[in-house]
């Protein structure tokens, strides 16, 4: 019995020991954490919206009938291709006009070459005076002449002809077609409307918060839609351009940013701009713990607080209310 005591003795300092070990090292690797005030950037979340950095319009070069239409809205072209031609059938028959008559002075010019060289034979022989041989001379050079003009009108037509062909002014996504196949276009009206491959963000804030914009300045633009977004899910983009008019109360200014060459044109997204600085209290977000739909932290003498959560900032979570400068933390 006596033994049986001295084992269970034994056995129970071991115990003992061991869980003064585990606090030990539980007290050990808990850390703490000091409250104090720190400045953070105050930012505001303001829709921007999707703009082309140039529309670009495709107009029809001559008047007549679209013949031919190869893009529709949402297509991607790319500079100089060819997205519609307009026919014009007076073109054509011009063309047929033009060659008949270049085969009429084709014909007269062998008959006027004829001549010459006979003209030639009689004046060799006497029988012809000069005068003569200079008028065959001239019909020629006048057979040629108009043989010539009448070429370069019909390279004048040729030419209308292919500029039939509606080009795209450059490469981009078609955001409107205006005309139809089968409909009458005049010179220069427009066929589709381009907007150019590089998109940028179009943002307009308060006038209270005028004074805090610039350009150059750094903003953080949220994900596709427009809803909000942790900080992980942001990116940086950059004010190039303040606009020095106001429109309805409200400035308006460009942001640049990667990522945005598959929105639509138009499309919103969330901005977030820095209107100023202040001083709030963050605490680790691993400080916070939440039970009965209220968030708590636990102070280093074991009281525990009830504090409002506000929005993750850097280094943590902002906290509203329920914390006082240099109140430490426990940190699990």
């Amino acid at each position: 019995m006596l033994k049986n005591n001295v084992i269970f003795s034994s056995l129970g300092g071991v115990f003992a020991l061991a869980l003064g070990l585990m606090g030990a090292e539980m007290g050990a690797s808990a850390g703490e954490f000091t409250v104090k005030k720190q400045m953070i950037e105050d930012r505001k979340a303001v829709f921007a919206t999707v703009e082309s950095a140039d529309l670009l319009l495709a107009r029809a070069r001559i008047g007549g009938t679209l013949a031919a239409l190869s893009v529709d809205e949402g297509s991607m072209v790319e500079a100089d291709q060819e997205i519609a031609v307009v026919g014009d059938a007076k073109l054509a028959l011009q063309i047929q006009a033009i060659q008949a008559k270049v085969q009429s002075l084709v014909a007269e010019r062998k008959k006027a070459d004829t001549d010459l060289n006979r003209a030639r034979e009689l004046k060799r022989s006497g029988t012809i005076a000069q005068a003569k041989l200079d008028a065959a001379e001239t019909a020629l050079r006048v057979v040629d002449r108009n043989l010539a003009s009448l070429q370069a009108e019909r390279q004048v037509i040729e030419q209308q002809a292919r500029e039939g062909a509606v080009l795209a002014p450059g490469s981009g996504r078609v955001l409107e077609v205006k005309a139809t196949t089968g409909a009458v276009v005049l010179p220069g009206e427009v066929i589709a409307t381009i907007a150019a491959e590089a998109y940028f963000l179009r943002m307009s804030l308060p006038e209270r918060h005028a004074r805090f914009l610039k350009e150059g300045d750094m903003v953080l633009v949220g994900p596709r839609g427009v809803q909000a977004a942790s900080n992980e899910h942001l990116r940086q983009g950059q004010v190039v351009q303040v606009y020095p008019r106001m429109e309805q109360g409200r400035v308006v200014a460009d942001v640049e940013a990667d990522g945005l060459e598959g929105y639509l044109v138009g499309e919103r997204t969330l901005v977030y701009v820095e209107t100023g600085a202040r001083e709030v209290f963050v605490v680790p977000e691993a400080a916070l713990h939440d039970r009965f739909g209220l968030t708590f932290v636990t102070l280093t003498d074991g009281t525990e607080v009830v504090v409002e959560r506000g929005r993750p900032v850097t280094g943590g979570i902002e906290i509203l209310s329920g914390l006082r400068d240099g109140d430490v933390v426990k940190l699990p």
